[in-house]
């Protein structure tokens, strides 16, 4: 019998490997395809949100708008159109959250330089202070990208609907005109303008659930 098994030893090694690999196939194909949920206005906390959307629970997108960008450029919706994008909230002057959340908006930028499917938008809630000077001065600062992230100014009435409206990443407070309370979150949006998920800028380990969460996103397509 030893000498039965030693004369298809080879034979048997290669039907262990072909079973190995069918297996994994067939895992593979039955195992559920990882999707990101589509986040609709009634699922977020609603001091993030405004009244007027807090029961709206399906066909949610981010609005259109008209912004002006570090280098003078207005950019819009049109920017960003078939591309994936994390967005946040912030001002160049902010010395709490703001300063961890731009690092980790630069990390996510070098990881992903290279991909073109994937762009960056930081708006400022202070444009009062934040003209497009200083924004240029705070992007060589901090090696931002122009051609992968925009960090972008203008009025502060549309900046103040796109948070709370739109990317649902500002406190419920009154609208005031030196004042707009801003959220840790980045805000994961896909082509179609979706929000499909939300982080914590300051948190090193939800940035890595961002990036891995974004590779998800690209095998939707």
């Amino acid at each position: 019998m030893f000498t039965f098994f030693k004369k298809y030893k080879f034979f048997a090694v290669v039907l262990i490997i072909l079973s190995a690999i069918i297996i994994s196939i067939i895992y593979q194909i039955m195992k559920p395809k990882e999707v990101l949920k589509i986040y609709q206005p009634a699922d977020v906390s609603t001091e993030l949100v405004d009244s007027t959307l807090h029961y709206v629970k399906k066909y949610h997108t981010i609005a259109d708008f008209s912004l002006i960008n570090q280098n003078g450029k207005t950019i819009t919706q049109n920017d960003y159109k078939d591309k994936i994008y994390v967005a946040d909230f912030f001002f160049t002057t902010c010395q709490t959250i703001c300063p961890i959340m731009t690092d980790h908006m630069v990390k996510i930028q070098n990881e992903l330089k290279n991909d073109n499917e994937v762009l960056l938008l930081s708006h400022t809630v202070t444009p009062e202070i934040d003209s497009v000077a200083q924004l240029k001065k705070y992007a060589l600062e901090k090696g931002v990208d122009d051609a992968k992230w925009n960090l972008v100014t203008g009025d502060k009435r549309e900046i103040y609907d796109l948070a709370r409206k739109s990317y649902l990443a500002a406190k419920d407070v009154p609208f005031q005109v030196n004042d707009l309370v801003h959220t840790e979150n980045f805000v994961l949006v896909d082509k179609k303008k979706r929000i499909r998920g939300f982080y914590d800028g300051t948190d090193s380990e939800s940035i890595e659930k961002l990036l891995a969460d974004i590779k998800i996103l690209q095998q939707e397509d």
